[in-house]
C-alpha cells in the first residue's frame, strides 16, 4: 500500500537540531527527530492518521501534553515516553523548561493498523482499540524496538518487512488491546484491570474524593477519553460513580462504626454535616441518623 503521511503542525520555540531521518513502507512512516524545546515552547498536532510517538529520553517532567482545546493550564499532564494518538486527535504540547529530547514518530494508515491487528483481535475489537488513545511511561520492549527501528532509518540493510513487524511489535506493546468486550457495539470500554486499580486508588483516597485528572492517569488516559470510556463502561461519570461509593462507605461507618454523623461526613471529605446529611437524603430518601437506626434495629432482629 503506497502511502503519503500528513499532519497539520504548527510549533513555536522547537527546532530540529540534527537532519530529520525519514523512511516510508508499506502504509507507514517513521521519522526520527533530534530536536530542543525552549521554556514556554507550544506545539499543536492533528493528523488524519493513527500515529505512534516514542521518545528515548525522559519527557515527562519537562514537557506537558491535553487534548482538548482551550483547556484550563491544569488540564494538561506530564507528557509520557509513548504515546498513541488516534486518527483526527488534537494534541497540544507545552515546555516548562528548555529540553533536548529525540523521538521517533510512526505515522500509519488506519487499513494498515487494521490489518496488523485484525488477525488476532477480529475486526471489530481492532477498530475499538484504534480509537482509544494510550500512554506509557514504562517503555521496556518499545524502547527496544524503536531503537531497532531508528538503526533501519537511518542506515536501511534489511527488507521492509523487517522494518514493518517491528512496528506492529510496537503497536501491540503500546495500544490499549485489554477486551473482548470491546466490539463495535461498545465502541471501547475500561478493562477489568483499569476498573480494579480505580477502585484501589479510590479507596486508598482518605477522603474518597479523587480529580477526574488522577483517575484518567492512573489508567493512563486523557482525560476528556476516560471520561467517555468510563460512561460506556459504568453507566455515571466519574463524579455520579465517585458519589455512589461515597455513600456505600457512608453506610458502612453509619453500621458498623463510633463515629457521629458529622464524624462521617468529615471523614468522606463532605463539606459539613448538613452537605453530607442533604446528598445522602438524595441517594437514599433518609437522612443518615434515620438510617443508621432503622439498620441497626434490623441488625439486631428488629
Amino acid at each position: 500500500m503506497s502511502f503519503s503521511h500528513s499532519m497539520l503542525t504548527r510549533t513555536e520555540g522547537i527546532r530540529a537540531t540534527e537532519p530529520v531521518r525519514w523512511r516510508g513502507l508499506d502504509g507507514m512512516a517513521g521519522v526520527f527527530w533530534v530536536a530542543e524545546g525552549q521554556k514556554r515552547a507550544t506545539g499543536y498536532y492533528v493528523s488524519p492518521d493513527p500515529r505512534i510517538v516514542v521518545f528515548f529520553n525522559e519527557v515527562a517532567s519537562h514537557v506537558r501534553m491535553c487534548d482538548r482545546k482551550g483547556s484550563p493550564r491544569s488540564g494538561y499532564r506530564p507528557m509520557r515516553r509513548a504515546i498513541y494518538v488516534p486518527a483526527g486527535m488534537p494534541l497540544w504540547t507545552e515546555f516548562e523548561a528548555t529540553h533536548r529530547f529525540s523521538h521517533l514518530d510512526l505515522h500509519i494508515h488506519r487499513d494498515r493498523m487494521l490489518k496488523l491487528l485484525a488477525p488476532s483481535l477480529g475486526s471489530s475489537a481492532a477498530e475499538a482499540a484504534l480509537r482509544r488513545p494510550a500512554e506509557s511511561e514504562e517503555v521496556g520492549a518499545i524502547d527496544d524496538l524503536a531503537r531497532l527501528l531508528v538503526e533501519e532509518l537511518s542506515a536501511p540493510s534489511r527488507p521492509a518487512i523487517y522494518s514493518e513487524c517491528l512496528v506492529g511489535g510496537i503497536a501491540a506493546a503500546l495500544l490499549d488491546l485489554s477486551g473482548p468486550e470491546c466490539d463495535a457495539t461498545t465502541l471501547g470500554r475500561l478493562g477489568r484491570a483499569q476498573m480494579d486499580a480505580l477502585v484501589a486508588r479510590f479507596d486508598e483516597a482518605g477522603d474518597r474524593r479523587l480529580p477526574v485528572a488522577e483517575m484518567a492517569a492512573t489508567v493512563g488516559l486523557s482525560e476528556t477519553w476516560f471520561s467517555v470510556l468510563f460512561k460506556r463502561t459504568t453507566g455515571q461519570t466519574p463524579l455520579q460513580w465517585q458519589l455512589t461509593r461515597r455513600i456505600a462507605a457512608a453506610k458502612t461507618l453509619l453500621l458498623d462504626g463510633d463515629l457521629t454523623v458529622a464524624g462521617v461526613a468529615s471523614q468522606l471529605g463532605f463539606a459539613d454535616q448538613a452537605h453530607f446529611t442533604r446528598v445522602f437524603r438524595q441517594v437514599t430518601g433518609e437522612t443518615p441518623a434515620a438510617w443508621r437506626l432503622a439498620h441497626r434495629a434490623l441488625a439486631r432482629g428488629g
